[in-house]
């Protein structure tokens, strides 16, 4: 790889691998998927960065959309939960609403097929419009917006207190 090439990978990098990070924290719900799936994103991406022409961060977040459906495909995938935070016995505020409602949307989301769940994130936690996640996702903007109709009509069969729960969260 020459060195203007090599310099410009990372002027990208520097200045864009956070928005990458949030993508990839939203597809994944875990801070260390996310950043294994960014890093090994970005080091295929090295590879071939001369060749990426257009947008380069759209072509990473559609790469990374179809990592995670591979990792998400893989035998055993998700089946464990860990966490690296041991429960701190000082005395806080009580967010159990907050919690309950991060958590049931959380595993609510896990429960999505990939695309479903890779729609929702592109048009709510990256505000992407329906135009480039049909673009990022090979399909029409059609299929995208019924996707996200399936995908939150989806979220509420698997979670049903979600509305309550926000209810109680933005008035409690």
């Amino acid at each position: 790889m020459d060195v203007e090439t090599e310099r410009d990978f990372v002027s990208f990098v520097e200045a864009r691998s956070h928005v990458l990070f949030r993508t990839a924290l939203a597809l994944t719900g875990d801070r260390h998927q996310a950043e294994d799936l960014l890093q090994t994103v970005l080091a295929k991406a090295l590879r071939r960065w001369k060749h990426i022409h257009g947008s380069p961060e759209a072509y990473l977040r559609s790469a990374m959309y179809r990592q995670q459906v591979s990792w998400w495909r893989r035998p055993g995938h998700g089946r464990e939960l860990t966490t690296d935070r041991v429960p701190d016995n000082r005395a806080a505020p009580d967010r159990t609403a907050q919690f309950d409602l991060s958590m049931a949307l959380r595993d609510a989301l896990r429960r999505l097929a990939p695309k479903q769940r890779a729609v929702l994130v592109l048009r709510y936690f990256e505000d992407v419009p329906d135009d480039e996640i049909a673009r990022l996702l090979g399909c029409k903007p059609a299929t995208v917006r019924s996707q996200i109709a399936r995908a939150l009509s989806r979220l509420r069969a698997l979670c049903p207190d979600l509305d309550s729960l926000a209810v109680k969260e933005t008035h409690g």
